[in-house]
């Protein structure tokens, strides 16, 4: 097998890019059970990697017991929302995220131990919670319908797409350059032109194939909006998180993207904006 480490940055983007993209598109197409092992793997993934960058920082948060609450709130609004067990079961996350108060008693020599407490609860809602949100989005009246994650998505990457190309060829003047020096504001412009594209481009797509639009071209456009500002602004806060620990990715699992965490920041600011609107408008 060809180890695409051996290439140029760009072209591992690339390779890594459309493998990924592939099979994210297909289990996502293919049925509601192909999404949830889709999205629970980059749950759980995306968990791990905070934990880690957690811990060469210093802290020590509840990394095991963080990622299987993380797991279990995913695994949780996936059936729920489905359909399969009541609503009331959700008020089970609010006991079982409390126990890590008493998990800390029985763990001695520790410095800060409230601190690390925060970081195993910022682990849950910063990472398991936004994709806990997309089960929301995902279905209507206990019914899958793949069109609302396959359309923020394609919207994410496109907005990363143009934001990439645009800073790289055109960028000069910084967009928040105390944060992200390489951010421009020329990439921003690029990237916030080809996601409208595609927002704006989705419902005649569905239309194309078959499929009635599940929401109409304004909402597409507004949900266009919160992932040009939230996946900007996504992609910030992360990398605030790698300065304040002095790393350049936040893993090497995705060659030329970094890590789960590079490379879904955006979608985990802009997913509880998306199902608010969503479910309000």
């Amino acid at each position: 097998m060809t180890d695409i480490t051996k290439f140029s940055n760009l072209t591992q983007r690339l390779i890594t890019a459309i493998l990924g993209a592939a099979g994210i598109v297909f289990g996502i197409v293919f049925s509601e059970w192909t999404y949830f092992a889709v999205f629970f793997i980059i749950c759980v993934f995306s968990l791990i990697e905070f934990y880690k960058l957690s811990g060469l920082d210093g802290l020590v948060p509840q990394k095991t017991f963080g990622t299987l609450c993380g797991i279990a709130i995913f695994c949780l609004s996936f059936f729920i929302e489905r359909g399969d067990i009541s609503y009331r079961y959700y008020f089970l996350v609010f006991p079982t995220i409390s126990c890590v108060y008493m998990i800390k008693l029985y763990k001695k020599f520790e410095r800060k131990p409230f601190t690390n407490i925060a970081y195993t609860f910022l682990g849950i809602f910063y990472v398991a919670v936004p994709f806990m949100l997309l089960n929301i989005a995902a279905f209507e009246n206990q019914v899958y319908d793949y069109q609302i994650i396959f359309g923020c998505l394609f919207i994410l990457w496109a907005s990363d797409t143009g934001a990439y190309f645009a800073g790289t060829l055109f960028g000069k003047r910084k967009l928040f350059e105390r944060i992200s020096p390489k951010k421009s504001w020329e990439g921003f412009i690029g990237g916030a032109a080809l996601a409208f594209g595609f927002a704006y481009g989705l419902p005649y797509f569905f239309s194309s194939i078959g499929h009635e639009p599940t929401i109409k071209s304004w909402q597409w456009m507004v949900i266009g909006v919160i992932i040009i500002i939230g996946g900007t602004f996504g992609d910030l806060v992360e990398s605030l998180l790698k300065r304040s620990i002095e790393i350049k990715d936040s893993g090497d699992s995705l060659p030329g993207h970094g890590g789960f965490l590079d490379r879904f920041d955006g979608l985990l600011i802009s997913s509880p904006f998306i199902v608010a609107f969503l479910e309000i408008f």
